[in-house]
């Protein structure tokens, strides 16, 4: 019996797709599409070439117009000067597998301009109104150049909402005349609209669609990412009625809203990305307002160690002309404090000892250097020495935390903000 053929987990992005080249983006595609790549490996490969396009999404009940609303708008960006890629996404048949990829049938008129590309997709039992490699292939777009990447999902219920994900602007359909307009498309596509058009405009029963629309806006939660207010807008496709003025609203959109969304969900937050340990303890050394305001700064770091410094000023000694005592247990509670947090978890002081062994004056330059002693899962002890430039030992100091299993990024972003 044959081996099934291992999908490639590397790939050498050719030269022809990123210059726009038909043959070489349907061949990528194609290799997406089969399972011959690995999934993300065309994504990662193509990350310097992404985020130039804007991605709209159409979505919708089944037969609200969007195959043909799509056409419409394909002929108004070509006017327009626009390079437009489509993605169009049919059900499949849940017998043979299969899909009658239809909406090739709508936009045929425009399909063999060399501005346009469709690609049809079969949803293959996925669901969310996309196909399962609609994102990747989405990129695989974006890097060969195009201005607009339409999405058309497939008719989409009051849940399937995946084109929040991938697309800048989302756009919903509703065509009037299909029962309770309201009902078709209200919870989660109504709420994840950017923009709502009443297509069949010139039938019966459109003016009370967009009013039922307008009305449902009212009870929609508000998003307060931007400053967006959706419209409301009516068009017929058939006589392109009303398409330019959508599309006015969708570049509108795009310029409040911006392009690539899709691509920052990806990217780790700045506070999440992964640190060595030397690096972490310096980031934490930075952010402590307390050492900083005393001139406390973090000289060396690692895992379990880490050796801050300091040199004494004025402000630091007390009324007999010496380092205050305050001072040389805060310059030893920061290097412990560093050292217990290296590991990426938070650790909790709860005992501490200090001695003092003589004293320190004005411009002398102070290190304490806290070494892990021993650690368990839920323990550590430190030994920090504070000494002075020539070697004299000033101070010996011990400390035990507890380790919880807080991560120092989440901490930091759950610590409250300072207000004025």
């Amino acid at each position: 019996m044959s081996q099934p053929k291992l999908s490639q987990r590397s790939w050498a992005v050719p030269a022809a797709l990123l210059a726009g080249d038909r043959r070489a983006l349907a061949r990528s595609i194609s290799l997406i599409e089969h399972g011959e790549l690995a999934v993300g490996v065309a994504s990662e490969a193509l990350a310097a070439h992404l985020g130039r396009a804007h991605v709209l999404g159409i979505t919708g009940a089944p037969g609200a117009g969007k195959s043909t609303l799509v056409h419409a708008m394909l002929g108004e960006l070509l006017a327009r000067g626009q390079r437009i890629a489509v993605v169009a996404v049919d059900p499949s048949s849940p017998i043979s597998g299969g899909a009658v990829l239809g909406d090739r049938v709508r936009m045929g008129e425009h399909g063999a301009h060399a501005n346009v590309f469709i690609r049809s997709l079969a949803t293959r039992g996925h669901l969310g109104g996309l196909s399962q490699s609609t994102e990747e292939i989405v990129d695989v777009m974006d890097a060969a150049g195009f201005d607009t990447i339409i999405i058309e999902t497939v008719g989409a219920g009051q849940s399937e909402v995946e084109i929040m994900r991938v697309a800048d602007t989302r756009l919903v359909a509703c065509a009037p005349g299909m029962g309770d307009n309201v009902q078709a498309i209200k919870a989660g596509i109504l709420e994840i609209a950017d923009l709502l058009v009443v297509t069949k405009s010139d039938l019966p029963g459109s003016d009370a669609a967009a009013r039922d629309l307008k009305d449902m806006l009212h009870l929609r939660p508000a998003r307060s990412a931007i400053q967006w207010e959706v419209p409301v807008l009516k068009s017929c496709a058939n006589t392109a009625q009303g398409v330019a003025g959508l599309l006015d609203a969708v570049a509108q959109h795009a310029r409040v809203a911006g392009v690539g969304q899709r691509l920052k969900a990806r990217r780790p937050a700045k506070s999440a990305v992964a640190l060595d340990s030397g690096a972490l303890v310096m980031q934490l050394a930075s952010s402590d307002p307390f050492a900083q305001a005393l001139g406390i700064r973090c000289v060396d770091a690692g895992k379990g160690h880490a050796t801050v410094s300091l040199t004494l000023q004025q402000q630091h000694l007390n009324f007999n002309g010496t380092c205050h005592g305050g001072l040389v247990f805060a310059l030893a509670d920061s290097a412990f404090g560093l050292a217990s947090n290296s590991y990426g978890k938070v650790a909790a002081g709860i005992d501490a000892h200090v001695t003092y062994q003589q004293a320190a004056r004005l411009g002398d330059c102070l290190q304490a250097r806290a070494t892990e002693v021993s650690r368990s899962r839920k323990l550590a002890v430190y030994r920090v020495d504070v000494t002075r430039a020539d070697g004299a030992v000033i101070s010996s100091f011990t400390g035990t935390v507890y380790i919880t299993d807080i991560d120092i990024a989440t901490a930091a972003a759950d610590a409250p903000q300072e207000t004025i």
